[in-house]
Formats: C-alpha cells, sequence, structure tokens
C-alpha cells in the first residue's frame, strides 16, 4: 500500500433520515457536520441480506447495502453513486460474522468506513480483504479538502499483526510475506502473570514458530497479537464457497488443506430456503444461486476428504453446526473457529471458540492458525437461583440490556461466566449464555469446564472422564478483569428484548399494551436445544391441561437443532404434545433465523416472538420481532399476544 492516500469520490453519510440518505444516493454532496443523525447499529444483515449472500464475487458490489432500513438503497445505488467512503454512527457491522458485507462496500468502490465504533469481525474482515476502517472523524474535513491522508492514520491503534495486514493490503498478502519470511509477528515477551481462561488457552496454543510447528508461551495479555493453532475448523454452505474461491485465488487449484480431520463442512444454513422463497426471487435465479453454494462445498468437501454434514435421511439437516460442535467436536482447553459469529456457543466447554470470515478459514485451511489480539474479559458473576418461569435467555436479554453493551463498550471483549449461579444451569442453558456473548458485540463468550461438562461429553461421545479431567483449565486467582458484574439471578425477570436489536431488553411487564403476535417461532441453535424442547412441552402441556392450543391465527413453529434434538423430543413424547397443541415442527436446521426458512414473517405488517438470539431489521424476514425466552415464545403462541409464561404455569 502507498504511503499517502487520497480520496477523490464522494463521502456517503448513512443518516437515520431516508429521504436525507436518498438525496445523497440521487446526487447531493454534504459538508460534513456533526449534527448530522448518523445511524447507529448498521448490521451486516442490512448490508448484505442473506439473499446477496448467495453471491460471492463481484456482483455482491451490486446489492450493497440494499438491506438497510428504510429501503433507500437499490441495486447499483452505492456502485453507480461514486463512493469512496461510508460514514456511519456506533456499531458498524454488527451481528453475523459474513465477510460478504465488507467485500459488497469494496466492490461497490469503496476505500474506507468511518464509524464512532466498529464490531471486532466486521473490522477484521475489513483489514483482510483491504477496506480501510477509522474512528477518527476528523478524518472527513481533510479528505473533503483532498489531503494526502498517511497511511498511519489507518493503523493508529492497531496491533502490530493488524497494522502491518493493512500495510500489505489484506491478509493473504500479509501472510505471504510471513510465510517467506519478509514479515515476521513479534515475539510475545509478557512476563508471567496471573491469566484469565481465554488467556490461559491462547497462551497454550500461541504460535512461537510457525515452521517448526512450536508452540505455546509462558503468558499473554490484552493487547498481544498473535497467531493461535487451532483444534477445530469449520464452515457453512453460506461461506465455504466464497472461502474455497480465496483459497484456489491465493494459494493455487492443488493446494492442499492441512491436517483435515480437524476441517468440517455444514449443509444446514439454507437447507429449507425453497419453501420460503419468493417467486420474485425465484425469477432472479436466487434459488439456483443458493442450492449452487451447497453443491460447490460438497465438492470441496469431497476434494479435500472433509467431514461433510449434510442432509439426514429423515429430512433437514445433520445439525446446526453450532449444535454439533458441542455435541461431536469440541472438547475443553480447544481453539474453535467458525465462519459464522455464534461459533462462540462452543464456550460451554471451556473452549476458546470465536468466529472468522471467509479470509481467515481460507487462511486457516492452509496455516491452521488464526490471528487473534488478545482481548480482554468482563467477567459475570451469577448468584442465586432462577425463579421459576425464567430461564437463561432471559438472564441474556438483561444483561444485553445494561449500559455497558448498550453502548458499544463490549465490542471484542471476552464476556466469562461464573459464580455459584452458572453451577445451577444444565449445560444448554449455560450454551444459550455463551451463544448470545456475541449480541454484545463480544469476541466471545466461556465457562469454565466442570463435572457437568464431564459427564455430558463422556456421555454423549465416549470420553474417559480422567482423559477430560485432564483437559479442564481454570482462570488463575488474582486475573485482571476489565469489568466484573454482579448477577442475581432471583431478581430477573421475564424478559422481551423489543424490535431492531437484542440490546433492547425490557421486563414483559413493562411492555406498553397489548402486543398481537401472528408467528411464534421456536428454534435456531439458541433455542433449539434439547433444555429448550422441555420448556416448549412444559408450557404447552400446561395449555392442553386447560383445554388451550395455539391461538387462531397464529402459526407457531418449533424447529429441532440437530437429529439428537429430534430424536430426543421424539423419546420425551414431546413431538406428540407439539401436535396436539398445534404446533408446526421443522426438521433440523437454521432457517427463520436467517430469513431462509419457515417461521420468517412474510410481510412489514407481521409481528414475530421468536427464541432465536437476534433481531436486527430484516434478520427473519420483512416483520416485527421480539426475542424472547422458549417459555414466552410457545405461551404467547397459546395466548395470541406476547405474553409471561406465568399465564399458564402456576409455579411461576
Amino acid at each position: 500500500m502507498a504511503e499517502t492516500l487520497r480520496f477523490t469520490g464522494r463521502i456517503l453519510y448513512i443518516t437515520q433520515d431516508p429521504a436525507l440518505l436518498r438525496r445523497q444516493l440521487e446526487g447531493e454532496d454534504l459538508d460534513w457536520s456533526e449534527a448530522i443523525p448518523l445511524r447507529d447499529n448498521i448490521s451486516t444483515d442490512e448490508i448484505t441480506p442473506g439473499w446477496v449472500c448467495f453471491y460471492y464475487d463481484e456482483t455482491l458490489g451490486r446489492y450493497s447495502m440494499v438491506g438497510l432500513a428504510g429501503g433507500a438503497v437499490e441495486k447499483d445505488s452505492i456502485k453507480n453513486g461514486g463512493f469512496e467512503v461510508i460514514v456511519s454512527g456506533l456499531s458498524k457491522g454488527c451481528g453475523s460474522s459474513r465477510e460478504t458485507a465488507p467485500y459488497s462496500e469494496l466492490t461497490a468502490g469503496v476505500r474506507l468506513v468511518v464509524a464512532r465504533s466498529i464490531e471486532k469481525i466486521y473490522g477484521q474482515n475489513c483489514q483482510n480483504i483491504g477496506l480501510l476502517t477509522s474512528t477518527d472523524f476528523g478524518l472527513l474535513p481533510r479528505i473533503l479538502r483532498g489531503e494526502e491522508i498517511p497511511v498511519e492514520e489507518f493503523t493508529r491503534g492497531l496491533d502490530p499483526i493488524s497494522a502491518d495486514i493493512v500495510r500489505s493490503g489484506g491478509l493473504f498478502a500479509y501472510n505471504k510475506k510471513r510465510l517467506d519470511g519478509e514479515l515476521a509477528p513479534p515475539a510475545i515477551e509478557t512476563p508471567p502473570r496471573p491469566m484469565t481462561l481465554v488467556e490461559k488457552i491462547i497462551a497454550k496454543n500461541a504460535v512461537r514458530d510457525a515452521k517448526a510447528g512450536a508452540l505455546g508461551v509462558p503468558a499473554v495479555a490484552p493487547g498481544d497479537a498473535l497467531f493461535v493453532r487451532t483444534d477445530v475448523r469449520f464452515s457453512h454452505e453460506y461461506v465455504t464457497p466464497m472461502a474455497d474461491s480465496l483459497f484456489r485465488g491465493a494459494l493455487g487449484d492443488d493446494a492442499k488443506v492441512t491436517d483435515p480431520e480437524s476441517v468440517f463442512t455444514f449443509r444446514d444454513h439454507l437447507t429449507f430456503l425453497g419453501d420460503v422463497m419468493s417467486e420474485e426471487k425465484r425469477a432472479m435465479g436466487l434459488l439456483d444461486e443458493a442450492n449452487g453454494l451447497a453443491t460447490t462445498q460438497a465438492h470441496f468437501s469431497k476434494k479435500h476428504g472433509l467431514r461433510l454434514y449434510g442432509e439426514a435421511e429423515k429430512g433437514g439437516s445433520e445439525a446446526i453446526c453450532h449444535n454439533a460442535v458441542v455435541e461431536d467436536l469440541a472438547l475443553p482447553g480447544d481453539v474453535v473457529i467458525g465462519t459464522d459469529s455464534h461459533t462462540c456457543m462452543a464456550g460451554v466447554l471451556g473452549c476458546f471458540a470465536f468466529g472468522v470470515g471467509s479470509t481467515d478459514m481460507a487462511n486457516a485451511w492452509y496455516t491452521k492458525d488464526v490471528r487473534v489480539r488478545v482481548p480482554e474479559t468482563v467477567r459475570f458473576v451469577l448468584e442465586g437461583a432462577l425463579r421459576p418461569g425464567v430461564s437463561a435467555k432471559d438472564v441474556m436479554l438483561h444483561i444485553l440490556a445494561q449500559p455497558f453493551f448498550r453502548t458499544s463498550k463490549g465490542i471484542g471483549k471476552v464476556l466469562e461466566f461464573a459464580g455459584p449461579g452458572v453451577a445451577s444451569l444444565d449445560l444448554d442453558e449455560r450454551a444459550t449464555l455463551t451463544n448470545m456473548a456475541v449480541e454484545a458485540g463480544g469476541f466471545t463468550g466461556i465457562i469454565e469446564a466442570d463435572e457437568v461438562v464431564v459427564d455430558y461429553l463422556h456421555a454423549q461421545r465416549g470420553v474417559a472422564k480422567d482423559a477430560l479431567r485432564a483437559r479442564l483449565m481454570r482462570g488463575d486467582e488474582g486475573a485482571a478483569y476489565l469489568e466484573t458484574f454482579d448477577i442475581d439471578l432471583a431478581a430477573v425477570e421475564p424478559m422481551v428484548a423489543t424490535p431492531g436489536d437484542p440490546r433492547n431488553g425490557i421486563a414483559l411487564s413493562a411492555l406498553d399494551g397489548d402486543v398481537r403476535i401472528d408467528i411464534a417461532y421456536g428454534g435456531s441453535c439458541t433455542g433449539g436445544k434439547k433444555s429448550d424442547m422441555d420448556m416448549y412441552a412444559r408450557v404447552l402441556r400446561a395449555a392442553l391441561d386447560r383445554g388451550l392450543r395455539v391461538a387462531e391465527g397464529v402459526e407457531c413453529f418449533i424447529q429441532f437443532g440437530s437429529q439428537q434434538i429430534r430424536e430426543y423430543a421424539e423419546s420425551q413424547g414431546y413431538t406428540e404434545v407439539f401436535r396436539e397443541a398445534g404446533v408446526t415442527m421443522i426438521d433440523p436446521s437454521c432457517g427463520a433465523c436467517i430469513n431462509a426458512g419457515p417461521g420468517a414473517s412474510r410481510n412489514k405488517e407481521q409481528v414475530s416472538i421468536s427464541a432465536q438470539n437476534r433481531n436486527f431489521p430484516g434478520r427473519s424476514g420483512p416483520g416485527q420481532v421480539y426475542l424472547a425466552s422458549p417459555l414466552a415464545v410457545v405461551a404467547s403462541a397459546v395466548m395470541g399476544k406476547i405474553v409471561s409464561p406465568s399465564v399458564l404455569l402456576d409455579d411461576a
């Protein structure tokens, strides 16, 4: 990259007012002013809605930002507008880890993204592909004056590896220099110190010498930049083809995946897309594009000898990737990376698990390592016990609604859950906590593995208990945490997150008036686990005992997270309860959560209540999505409006 850069194209301010945004798209230029009402919380779901991700080449540039709330941006609006700089407010790039989002901006001609704060995965994906980012709004007047901007303005505050990646123009260019010996990450010289659980896992897996395969350093501290050896690498059909294209483009068609036994692929995200895709999108050829992703992934998996979790004879997928990683793949102390932001769910096993983009995964297929800047950890000490009718989902919605997260302070942080309150939760409920850590913009979530984990993995996979106990790791006494929050579980009420953001949590009792619903959805990696099935069945049995079923005019869906979870529900008699109550059951897969299966809204007027993990605009269809616990979802389905589980549960 040149030492200085000049931006001669236009600046686009993503404003709260769609009319002002539309005027810019039509040719009006604005001078920078602090008074411009910038949009906050622009998610990757808005930058590249799910259907746009069926493309994975420069076609993405034609559809950049088409999902933006307000409908001002249309096909080719960004590409044809001559914009080189895009400006927005807090939390740019929240949501999924999809690298299609920054890649769409880059291929639409954008060279620089400026925002008040930038989400970790989105920011790293930008670095990987050579899209510049900054949180310095002082650059805007300089750009408007035509100044030459030193490249150091875009590396300030970055760790040495990230800075070199920016200067190199992207991750593959950097790694070519790294493997050729032209560049090397700085040696980790942090002296021994008390470390958090994540810091200890990073230190154990730190790559000291990539060529010799030497691992481990005495200690790391927040801010240290290094490469970490991975134990599990996985991708799904939404992302594998783009990563494969990058892999071959950088390393050649004959490039081989290193250690294929630790690499896994999943056909789980788009399994039921054909059931819900509109005729308009079918006419655009999008269903063929989507099905082509699965075909491309299957070819890639066969070529490299990878385990592909595909479609099952019983119907649907073998499993959602996150459920399968917990059921089959990860072990305590592992480093797990996946091309999905909810990879953090595996933190329930005491893993350091996090989402990465296509470029990071393509790189890791070859090097088996991934770059990490050691994150700070925020600790949540859970005390007491949950009241009847309250679940881990309510705890997370309560946590996410705190000012710490609503002001973006959680971006890039580890959320560690500890205390006797955690010990009182079963493994599936704990997994809800780690799964939703990313909704705060967090790096990951983690819980120290204990005998609950040992018993689970022994029963699930037959791993010897002594071998599992030998893998257990604990944070050190005296380890430093950025913040520590004490949560009294007994004080947590049934919660709901109002449409637009998972951080919009309020107590259900504070809802203003009746909120009637059209759809109730219980499923996804967050809401499709065994304990979630227990909760759905508990409420629906109570409803049937009162002579009640799903309310007229309400569609209620329950979707299983894996074939194992469906078999569990069948063995417990839950599926009969669901049928009798008027529930539509869906075979295992992702789906409504990403607007790719039954349970997603079909128009803007529809209102949904969902047990999934996020409700960004357009995430689960064009309607309004409220997030709640599995208990509240099915209670609301029966009553036809959003209600507390206590309406049907005598002990709640």
